[in-house]
């Protein structure tokens, strides 16, 4: 299991974030309704699936204490972990690549036939969910991103986000390879630099979870045929306090603030608000849900 790096390591990781996060910068976000959505779990009627997929260096652990929450609410929930990672650890391999793990999450959702439901995707996570609603949008009622990235097509979990020249591109690019000594997996960040701090009650059982995170997921670009989450119900939460630093996070929540295509919401916790904060997380994701029925659309 990781340890708690020495302060070089913690230094290390920091400048890598900062490299590959160079343009990102920290926006005043308005508060989300939270004090409404945390009704939403008692007094819902909808009863839905919801695909949860985690983000690098985690797997389904991640999502637990949310996922208690949905199923306590009546809801179906599926948590897959991805290939190479927590769990499957053992599935690792050099050509482990982001195709790979959108193709997991395809098959699981075939083979469970699951139509209706609501997609939710965690930092890199992000860029899996996308690949997944470009591939079987049909079936997706709605698609939430939590604090995740959006690529469009030919991005990659480097490239996403705010333009930034060819030079700092392959900075950043030469700062995630510096990550996975081996040339395989990226080691992982600590628990207190992804917003788990040091003092809460679950930072120990998040930073014993997680796992090396296979390098070719982030490097790889993304091939989107049908626009991604385009046509799709579709919300963005950013996780404010505090922001991820030097992460494109803050940048794609000023993108997406006002734009009338998103549901745009805000969390008062860390990066890592399904760990700390699940109760929130969980009623933004019934809101979702609540929100596509009034749409008119299918749940």
């Amino acid at each position: 299991m990781p340890s708690e790096p020495q302060n070089g390591g913690l230094a290390r990781r920091r400048d890598v974030l900062r490299v590959v996060g160079s343009a990102a910068f920290a926006i005043s976000a308005s508060s989300s309704a939270i004090a409404h959505t945390r009704n939403m779990m008692a007094s819902s009627n909808i009863r839905c699936d919801f695909v949860l997929i985690h983000g690098a260096w985690h797997g389904s652990w991640c999502w637990e204490p949310v996922r208690e929450k949905l199923e306590t609410a009546g809801h179906r929930v599926l948590t897959p972990t991805l290939p190479g990672l927590a769990e499957r650890q053992a599935e690792l391999r050099p050509d482990l690549g982001l195709t790979d793990h959108i193709a997991d999450v395809r098959d699981l959702i075939e083979r469970e036939g699951l139509s209706d439901f609501v997609l939710v995707g965690h930092s890199y996570g992000g860029m899996v969910i996308t690949g997944v609603a470009d591939a079987l949008k049909d079936r997706i009622a709605h698609i939430v991103y939590l604090d995740a990235a959006l690529p469009k097509n030919g991005e990659s979990m480097v490239s996403y986000g705010a333009p930034r020249s060819a030079e700092a591109l392959a900075a950043g690019e030469q700062a995630i390879k510096g990550l996975a000594s081996d040339g395989i997996a990226m080691s992982p960040f600590p628990a207190s630099l992804l917003g788990v701090a040091q003092d809460h009650p679950l930072h120990d059982w998040t930073e014993r979870q997680l796992t090396p995170h296979p390098l070719k997921t982030w490097l790889d670009p993304i091939v989107l045929r049908n626009g991604g989450p385009e046509g799709l119900p579709k919300t963005y939460i950013h996780c404010t306090e505090p922001a991820l630093a030097q992460s494109q996070f803050p940048w794609l929540a000023s993108q997406l603030a006002d734009d009338p295509a998103w549901r745009y919401a805000t969390l008062k916790t860390g990066h890592e608000a399904m760990i700390t904060a699940p109760r929130d997380v969980a009623a933004l994701l019934i809101e979702a849900a609540d929100s596509t029925l009034q749409m008119g659309q299918p749940l």
